[in-house]
């Protein structure tokens, strides 16, 4: 028993031995060959590896010399335990004994040849190289792997393994960077499909909202709404026409200055009883059928200065030019002494009081007669009631005092005031001339009273929109289509006035209206009644209207025109002014006057 032990150890002992010793060659001689050699390629490697092996030597173990630098040299030594299983362990190249001895690789060979050792594919030597770098990286130098088999690595084979794992690491660089331009790409998709998901989920949830909300319910929430914004957009349309009509009928304080003053120094400096001494001389310029003559009635002392240059500097003849100015008691004293102190040279001008026309009263003007009755003064002063304003805004601009002024109505008198006179012109304070006006009185009106430029371009300057055609007075004896014309530049045939009676054909129809059924104050409307038929169309050059009104006129057509016209509630000496309108008035106006600069009145 003793023996079969002893026989059995010593064996294992052999077979113990005889691992170690190939596996310390394996890698001792790798490492001598290495450091002989360290810039050899690889090529130099390629006879260990040939299979033709015929002029290797024989021998099957060859002692190599101990070198004492290999010294710290580590040795894998695989052996056997006592159940059988393979152990890895590492030793140093100093602690073996002199009697160890390095086997040469090459012999590896010649066992092939006999079969003493089987050939693993290229797998098993991969595995094997894992398992020793396993083993290598451990410091107890135990593994639990088993390995049936163990195969010598020459240096060839292991610079080929260090090649094949530097173009692994350069494959495995090259997937990489392949990697991230795929990643980019996959990045730049997924935005594209992030912003394509926000749309569809911005749509699913519109849909959503459709199907969540009540339908009927929301469009009576709607309907509500719309109703409130309507009335509060009606009520402000109404609030804002109302406070423009109340700026447009204010007289602004400069212009208030400039009257005082102007009156306080007549009647300081004695011109009213200087006036009031003397002869007119110019008497017989007023009544010469011959000169030019104009009627301008206004209360307004600045505008009709502005009236009287335009026409005085753009006549080729201002001697010949006549003006007939006639304004109220409150005024007259101003507009004197504006015209004896500021006159311009050549022209002629009659300043007259409204109040002097004795035969201008109630008995014979009906006008006057409405104006005493109380029935008017009901309507007009009732727009001072607050049901006036929600009532609508249509009647607001008649209710301006001027439509109430004599003034205003003392244009259907003219032959009575100029009972000498054949022609003559009538201007509004409103209007800049810019051209000489004498042609005007060479036009032919072929038989008619009224020379004046049609508006009828515009639909809503006919007959239907300053006329009741609903009450059959005026449907009966007017067209409603007809077409309108304007205030503000006339020329008036005053023998074919007289011959036509035109003054009884006006106050026939304002008798009509006395309970104003038939038009709304003003003078406009009576006129296109009183001179139906009777009007002679002039070329629109000569009177272009709508700069109190109308931001968008053609300039071209402005520049042109004989006469501009500020009719509207924009005038010119009103804060309300478009900017773009006023120079064409401003220019007329003489700023360096000594009233003007105490009035602070400037451009």
């Amino acid at each position: 028993m003793m023996m079969m032990f002893s026989r059995c150890f010593v064996s294992q002992f052999h077979a113990l031995v005889w691992l170690v010793v190939l596996h310390a060659v394996h890698h001792v001689g790798g490492a001598i060959l290495e450091s002989q050699a360290p810039h050899r390629g690889v090529k130099a490697y390629r006879p260990l590896q040939d299979n033709n092996l015929e002029d290797v030597s024989a021998s099957s173990v060859a002692a190599l010399r101990y070198d004492p630098d290999l010294r710290d040299v580590n040795i894998v030594a695989t052996y056997s335990d006592h159940h059988g299983n393979i152990r890895l362990g590492r030793v140093k190249m100093g602690d073996l004994s002199s009697s160890w001895v390095l086997e040469n690789p090459s012999n590896q060979v010649s066992r092939k040849k006999k079969g003493s050792q089987l050939v693993y594919p290229r797998e098993n030597d991969t595995r094997m190289e894992e398992s020793a770098s396993l083993s290598t990286t451990e410091q107890s130098g135990e593994s639990e792997n088993e390995f049936p088999h163990v195969e010598l690595t020459s240096p060839a084979k292991l610079k080929r393994q260090s090649l094949r794992r530097e173009r692994r690491g350069q494959r495995t660089l090259e997937l990489i960077q392949q990697d991230k331009g795929t990643d980019e790409q996959m990045q730049e998709t997924a935005i594209e499909n992030a912003l394509e998901q926000a749309k569809a989920m911005g749509h699913a949830l519109s849909l959503a909202k459709d199907e969540l909300y009540d339908c009927h319910e929301l469009a009576k929430k709607f309907r509500a709404m719309l109703q409130s914004t309507e009335r509060n957009v009606d009520g402000l349309k109404k609030k804002g026409s109302f406070l423009i009509q109340l700026a447009a009928k204010t007289f602004p304080q400069p212009l208030h200055c400039l009257s005082l003053q102007l009156a306080a120094d007549y009647f300081l400096r004695g011109f009213n009883e200087e006036d009031a001494a003397k002869k007119d001389g110019s008497r017989i310029k007023l009544e010469d059928p011959s000169l030019y003559h104009y009627a301008i009635f206004s209360d307004n002392v600045l505008a009709t200065s502005v009236v009287v240059n335009s026409t005085v500097l753009n006549a080729k003849e201002p001697q010949k030019h006549v003006f007939h100015i006639v304004t109220d008691k409150l005024n007259f004293a101003a507009m004197k002494m504006w015209f004896r102190v500021s006159a311009p040279a050549d022209a002629t001008i009659q300043v007259e009081n409204i109040n002097d026309f004795k035969w201008l009263n109630s008995s014979y003007c009906s006008v006057l007669r409405q104006l005493e009755s109380a029935r008017l003064k009901e309507y007009y002063f009732k727009a001072n009631h607050p049901s006036s304003i929600s009532a609508g805004a249509d009647n607001l601009k008649y209710r301006n005092p001027k439509y109430l002024s004599m003034l205003n109505h003392l244009r259907f008198y003219l032959p009575e005031v100029y009972p000498k006179l054949e022609k003559i012109l009538f201007l509004d304070d409103d209007i800049v001339v810019q051209k000489d006006l004498a042609p005007l009185w060479e036009v032919d009106m072929q038989g008619k009273v009224n020379g004046a430029v049609e508006t009828c371009k515009e639909s809503f300057h006919r007959f239907d929109k300053y006329l009741n055609f609903s009450n059959p007075k005026i449907s009966e004896n007017f067209d409603a289509g007809a077409c309108g014309w304007a205030f503000g530049m006339n020329m008036f045939d005053l023998r074919e006035w007289r011959k036509r009676n035109i003054t009884g054909i006006y106050h026939y129809w304002q008798d009509m209206n006395e309970d104003r059924t038939l038009w709304k104050l003003g003078s406009l409307p009576p006129g296109l009644i009183t001179f139906y038929n009777l009007t002679y169309a002039m070329e629109r050059s000569w009177h272009v209207l709508g700069l109190g009104y109308d931001p968008a006129l053609n300039q071209t057509a402005i520049e042109n025109a004989a006469v501009v016209h500020y009719n509207g509630n924009y005038k010119p000496w009103l804060g309300l002014a478009f900017a773009k309108y006023k120079p064409y008035w401003s220019k007329y106006v003489a700023y360096d006057n000594p009233y003007l600069r105490l009035c602070n009145i400037n451009e």
